[in-house]
């Protein structure tokens, strides 16, 4: 897939809150960023805050400017939302330029249309796309393909989060308004090997969570990205996810805040804790994942993938969901300390 010395790769939305997070670890892990985005004025000011960057305008209804943004590049991260506008113009600007193309989408719909609509054609060049290689959906696949160890199939899997709040950004905003008008006011339910959508109310129950977040209510069938990734290589009929309702109340408020800077990285105060349990063949499994502010932490989940993609530490090539592609366990294990706390329990009989 190349080297990864000096390799230079391309952020489209690199001023999006994200995008700044994605543009400062890829400094710190001295790779090149070049600055892009269709906001030129927002584009100059980052531009501005980091001298001897590259800046390219580029827009994803314009498939000129794409390529002239990729050119040259390694590889391309998409921080863009919403991602069911953005992925696919992206996505074609990356296949023209041969190069591995990922992005940080959370919008369920989108990145299932992304392995629906590239899978051949991807697997074809030779190239890697990996959607979803966050907070959602990459995470979650991660942790639960790490559970499974040598295993390919689950009974069950269940994803909880717990988050101490959740401000949500304009990014996030924008991307539940694009899945709400998909839905049509329903709601989208991972159950019996797919995706389905239903009218009635979303259950509510409580998760036991490891200490010290412990037993706290939680909206059930909160379906993410994971619902799309987990499936693509692992056997799992049944994907239960979770959300504190304290977090859920949060992001759906109308007056809800952005995320507020509170250290030198720009990360938020907010705290996470990602319990995944499977359950196959008789025994059940944790993995379980602690950090601080899920945006930031998506950047260098992200530029890990890169990273890895770009010294061949990669399993297979075409659409491909984090845990096919990376070995999940050697995956998140580098991103401790400094990025998370990761645990790995015992597999223990049911």
């Amino acid at each position: 897939m190349g080297s990864r010395e000096a390799a230079t790769v391309a952020v489209f939305g690199a001023y999006g809150h994200t995008g700044r997070f994605v543009v400062s670890e890829l400094l710190e892990r001295g790779l090149t960023p070049v600055l892009s985005g269709r906001d030129a004025d927002k584009l100059r000011a980052l531009s501005d805050a980091r001298p001897g960057l590259e800046a390219r305008r580029a827009s994803a209804d314009d498939p000129a400017s794409l390529d002239r943004a990729l050119d040259g590049a390694a590889a391309v991260i998409n921080c863009a939302g919403p991602f069911a506008a953005t992925a696919a113009p992206v996505i074609e600007a990356a296949l023209r330029a041969r190069i591995p193309y990922l992005d940080v989408a959370a919008e369920v719909e989108a990145v299932k249309d992304t392995f629906t609509h590239f899978a051949d054609r991807v697997r074809d060049t030779g190239t890697v796309v990996v959607p979803a290689m966050a907070f959602y959906g990459g995470l979650g696949d991660l942790l639960a393909t790490a559970a499974l160890g040598d295993h390919s199939a689950a009974d069950e899997v269940h994803i909880a989060y717990a988050l101490s709040s959740w401000h949500p950004t304009t990014g996030t905003r924008k991307a539940s308004q694009v899945s709400r008008g998909r839905r049509e006011g329903r709601r989208l339910v991972y159950t019996k090997g797919g995706l389905e959508l239903r009218t009635d109310e979303a259950p509510t129950g409580e998760w036991s969570f490891p200490a010290p977040v412990g037993i706290r209510s939680v909206a059930a069938e909160f379906t993410t990205a994971d619902s799309v990734t987990i499936p693509r290589h692992l056997s799992a009929p049944d994907i239960h996810t979770y959300m504190t309702l304290d977090a859920v109340k949060d992001v759906v408020a109308a007056d809800a805040p952005p995320p507020t800077a509170v250290d030198e990285r720009g990360r938020s105060a907010q705290t996470f804790l990602v319990d995944v349990l499977v359950r196959t063949a008789g025994t059940r499994r944790r993995a379980v994942v602690r950090g601080q502010d899920i945006y930031a932490v998506s950047a260098p989940l992200v530029v890990e993938a890169v990273s890895q993609i770009l010294t061949g530490q990669v399993r297979t090539v075409g659409v491909v969901a984090p845990g096919e592609v990376f070995d999940a366990h050697r995956f998140l294990s580098s991103l401790v300390p400094r990025h998370l706390v990761y645990e790995l329990g015992a597999a223990e009989p049911e």
